[in-house]
């Protein structure tokens, strides 16, 4: 085979946990299902999708090793990243602060607004780009070879979790909304959760000193 079950499951699992962490993504394709419904969230969703193509394209094409020869770059990407997720986490805790499930005005958008945002939510997305960037390319295995073969298929591993997840969120976040709009007191503890999510995973990316890794030819 060309990629291993365990590097498979290793990124799955990677992805699996940082969908599960509230960023960005997760935000905008929530708000957007509660405020407009889900086929405008699903619109959102598409958009999203194919952020994570284009990141994939940039991955498989050589950009995780243009961070290893310039690790300024790679590091600016990394703060600028983790001081985006601290931003974040502040909205969610501030006085005042929303969940991301609560219910919200916002202005319709045509579809093709949806999906581009969407795109756009993606692409500026610190976890992702650190994800594609960093740690897709440690589960590289070279002595298999075909190295763009293995990021290619990892890439879509990743994609196909990161889609069905996000997909979870569109269609029950009217649900959720709703149970968060019957109880006040749940709707604050989602909301220091999230905060404090985000804030430990922009600590945790500021912290780390590792170098961008490249798996060889």
């Amino acid at each position: 085979m060309v990629i291993g079950a365990g590097a498979v499951a290793g990124i799955a699992v990677v992805a699996f946990g940082m969908v599960l962490t509230p960023g960005p993504n997760m935000i905008y394709l929530v708000s957007r299902s509660v405020a407009q419904g889900r086929r405008a969230g699903l619109i959102s969703l598409a958009g999203v999708g194919a952020g994570f193509l284009t990141y994939l394209c940039a991955a498989t094409a050589g950009i995780a090793a243009l961070f290893a020869l310039v690790p300024e770059i790679y590091l600016t990407i990394k703060l600028a990243g983790a001081g985006y997720l601290l931003l974040l986490a502040w909205k969610a805790v501030r006085p005042g602060g929303d969940s991301a499930f609560a219910p919200r005005e916002l202005k319709a958008d045509p579809p093709a607004r949806l999906f581009m945002t969407g795109l756009l939510t993606c692409l500026l997305n610190p976890k992702i780009a650190i994800l594609y960037v960093s740690l897709l390319p440690q589960f590289v295995e070279p002595r298999r070879g075909h190295v763009g073969v293995q990021s290619l298929l990892l890439g879509l591993t990743q994609i196909v979790v990161g889609l069905t997840m996000n997909g979870v969120f569109v269609l029950t976040a009217g649900s959720v909304s709703a149970f968060f709009a019957r109880r006040p007191l749940w709707t604050r503890v989602h909301r220091y959760l999230m905060g404090t999510a985000l804030a430990a995973f922009a600590v945790r990316i500021a912290a780390d000193r590792s170098r961008a890794v490249v798996a060889a030819p």
